[in-house]
């Protein structure tokens, strides 16, 4: 066992002891910050490796791109508006026909909104129990109106009978009268002269029952018809309501879609719907065909030179991105029409876009846009505008390869508002980066 000796301290000129350094120790932090830089170097690597492995499959995953094709450079204008159906039908509620209507319709059966009807399907039935309870009260006033007809009729050939009797009386006793004064040569003046009263009496009260006979005939001819009239009146009555009550059962006028209209219910504004109270006229729905569809828009009056009828159109929906539908205009209006308020002084055109192609998609009251042609260029190659980048005049696209995107230069012709022609630099099928 080796033991540490110790330095015995050395007293100074002045005689006090001095002390003594202790012997340097080993360092420890070498090794430490050598693996340190070890790892931090590892980790590096490793990032850079991690990153440069993949650079193009990034690039691809996150990267669109389009085809260099070749076709005609197209000039185009755009107008928007909202969608619609250009063959309709307009179901409302019946307006009534009788003394008593006017009044308000409960609905007992509606169509269901955004639904498919076909020709001659029930689509909208009122309730008619009130109407219906008042055409069988109308039917036995009728029939008592008719009865009242043939009562006074007979009431009538019973008065006629006695008249005519009557006055075959008078007739008899004119001729008698006539034949007692025949024999006035066998009589006294006194009796003469009463004969000959007779006859007068006889003759003038004859005459007067004829008269009669005649007003009476005129007056129960008056009556009866006063009668019929009334019966004629009553049956009218009676017809015009049986009318009314056809009309409360609607049928689809045409094959088509559902579009329920707005009513004013709770203090807002919702759609028809069944138990609701109609007035007469009111619209409930309509009945559109949707392959029948256009699109009504407004252009400023300053761009109508550049629109045609029958112009070919590519119509969108801003509800579906991605379709596109073929269309033409098929009506430009002939007068501008002024806006609301502030905007009156700016002046629009109406125009009607038809839509060719028919899809499912498209119903009414829809926003949507269409891309009008104005102009076509010749055949080129063409690329997307947005695939170009222009450094100090010059245009640059990016093209796909197998290595990566390599950018090249390009020569531009012809472009649109979406596309541009290219007359040097790309071939057709060549793939290039769409920067947006």
């Amino acid at each position: 066992m080796s033991a540490i000796v110790q330095p015995i301290p050395q007293p100074d000129a002045f005689g006090k002891p001095t002390s003594v350094a202790p012997p340097p120790r080993k360092s420890n932090r070498l090794p430490i910050l050598i693996l340190v830089l070890a790892i931090v170097a590892g980790a590096g690597y490793w990032l850079y490796s991690r990153t440069s492995a993949k650079p193009e499959t990034a690039v691809a995953a996150n990267t669109k791109t389009a085809k260099a094709e070749v076709s005609p450079v197209i000039q185009t204008t755009r107008i928007t508006g909202t969608t619609s159906a250009r063959s309709y039908a307009n179901v409302t509620a019946p307006s009534m026909r009788g003394r008593e209507g006017g009044g308000q319709m409960n609905i007992l059966f509606l169509a269901k909104s955004g639904g498919t009807v076909r020709k001659g399907e029930l689509i909208l039935e009122i309730d008619a129990q009130g109407m219906q309870d008042h055409v069988d009260d109308l039917e036995d006033t009728i029939r008592q109106a008719s009865n009242d007809v043939k009562k006074r009729q007979a009431e009538q050939a019973v008065e006629w009978e006695s008249l005519q009797q009557t006055l075959r009386v008078s007739k008899a006793n004119l001729d008698k009268a006539n034949w007692d004064f025949k024999a006035q040569e066998v009589r006294s003046d006194v009796e003469r002269e009463l004969l000959k009263l007779a006859v007068d009496e006889s003759s003038a009260r004859y005459k007067q029952q004829l008269n009669d006979v005649a007003t009476r005939k005129a007056s129960q001819e008056a009556e009866i018809k006063i009668l019929r009239i009334t019966e004629e009146r009553h049956t009218r009555h009676r017809n015009r309501h049986l009318i009314d009550l056809s009309r409360f059962k609607i049928k689809a006028p045409m094959d088509g879609l559902v579009v329920m209209q707005s009513t004013f219910r709770g203090g807002e504004m919702s759609q028809v719907q069944q138990g609701d109270v109609l007035n007469p006229g009111q619209s409930v729905m309509r009945i559109v065909d949707l392959r029948t569809m256009q699109v009504e828009a407004n252009i400023n009056q300053a761009q109508t030179s550049l629109l045609r009828i029958g112009q070919p159109v590519s119509v969108g929906l801003d509800a579906f991105s991605g379709l596109k539908l073929k269309g033409k205009i098929y009506s430009i209006g002939a007068l501008a029409v002024g806006g609301w308020r502030q905007q009156y002084f700016i002046r629009n055109v109406p125009v009607r876009i038809s839509i060719e192609q028919f899809d499912p998609k498209v119903i009414p009251d829809l926003s949507a846009f269409g891309d009008v042609e104005i102009g076509r260029g010749k055949e080129g190659l063409q690329i997307p505008l947005s695939a170009v980048v222009t450094e100090d005049t010059k245009s640059f696209v990016q093209v796909k390869t197998a290595q990566g995107f390599e950018k090249r230069a390009v020569t531009l012709g012809e472009r649109n508002n979406t596309s541009v022609a290219v007359e040097a630099g790309l071939q057709a099928g060549d793939e290039i980066r769409v920067l947006n």
